[in-house]
């Protein structure tokens, strides 16, 4: 397994660690609901490293990410970032990412661990446009700042006025001392935070700064399992449960970065689709009895015939209840209609609620 540039600081933090995405990472340090309701009320740090970073580069470089992405690329300023999908030629998604506008003709494409080989071989397959297509993820160390008094420690360790950046900005600059961090107004739970990137020397002097800088404001490590309850409580997909290379982006609610003002990889087939309607859609549901809805779970309708499955389920540390998404056939996607999940051979009652879960 791969070991980011933090993986030491976990094992002496008595993570419990699991393999994930070919990488060994902390899962948990003192327990899910603890270090869930941290992220909500104070501030939580994930070691997020196993990210994938690739850089796209020189003359064509717009081209290329305008042909391979689904939103529209050509609306970034430098200092921007935008969300995007990656769609493949047959309707799917290869991968959902961040696209950041460095400066003209340069960016940087941020990806999901598990796809970062696959992404960087399907990039290097479009480019018919002379970019410089570079995967530099092995180089970089990456935290994830989370939580409403987040702005608050990182404004101790920087000049960067980080209280006035707008979600979904960022900029380059010194912070604990060191040169050329990249931070980033972004995140995956629905707090207030920030993603800093930074070359794998400074990983531990970045842990061991942001630590010192938050220990008055509750400060904890995060693990990956309150990274999975904080994203689903907001109903953000999450890459090989909730979206994949079978479910296109309309089919999962990601209309809104699908931009057809563009031409981009299998844009005629999405347009269509969008024209006539789908079949499925991703929604969420609360569970209405007892029992927690897992990946891969049978949703029913009342007359226990199949119309979809659970693709992420928990039981929301915030709301006390167990919630879910899943894809359900079209005709039963309405808010508020009454669905079944199949938890252990038993079907439960549930309603399909919109998202996010919690406001």
């Amino acid at each position: 397994m791969k070991k980011t540039a933090f993986n030491a600081i976990h094992h002496i933090l008595g993570a419990k660690m699991v393999e994930y995405s070919g990488y060994e990472m902390p899962v948990q340090y003192k327990g899910i609901n603890y270090e869930h309701e941290t992220v909500r009320n104070n501030v939580g740090v994930f070691d997020v490293s196993h990210m994938g970073e690739i850089s796209v580069k020189g003359k064509g470089s717009l081209e290329l990410i305008q042909k391979i992405t689904s939103n529209d690329a050509s609306k970034l300023t430098p200092g921007k970032v935008q969300y995007s999908c990656m769609p493949n030629d047959t309707g799917g998604i290869i991968d959902d990412l961040l696209v950041y506008k460095i400066s003209k003709n340069d960016y940087l494409l941020v990806v999901n661990a598990s796809n970062i080989q696959k992404d960087f071989d399907w990039i290097k397959s479009c480019n018919s446009f002379g970019a410089e297509v570079s995967n530099i993820s092995d180089s970089v160390s990456l935290l994830a700042v989370q939580g409403p008094k987040s702005v608050e420690v990182l404004q101790k360790l920087t000049d960067i006025n980080v209280r006035e950046m707008d979600s979904y900005t960022f900029t380059i600059g010194e912070l604990a001392h060191i040169p050329n961090a990249l931070i980033s107004a972004t995140g995956y739970t629905g707090e207030l935070g920030f993603e800093i990137y930074v070359e794998n020397k400074y990983a531990a002097h970045l842990w061991d700064a942001i630590f010192e800088a938050g220990k008055n404001e509750g400060i904890e490590p995060v693990g990956l399992a309150a990274r999975d309850t904080l994203r689903l409580e907001m109903g953000y997909c999450l890459y090989g449960n909730d979206i994949d290379d079978f479910t296109s982006p309309l089919e999962a609610g990601l209309g809104w970065v699908t931009k057809f003002t563009k031409d981009f990889i299998h844009s005629g087939f999405l347009k269509i689709q969008k024209e006539k309607g789908t079949t499925k859609k991703l929604v969420g549901f609360e569970i209405k009895g007892k029992g927690i809805p897992r990946h891969h779970y049978e949703v029913l309708d009342e007359n226990n015939q199949i119309i979809g499955s659970v693709t992420s389920g928990t039981m929301s540390p915030t709301l006390k209840k167990a919630i879910g998404m899943g894809y359900v056939s079209i005709e039963n996607a309405k808010i508020g209609s009454e669905i079944f999940v199949n938890i252990r051979n038993r079907p439960v009652k549930a309603v399909i609620v919109k998202t996010p879960f919690i406001k």
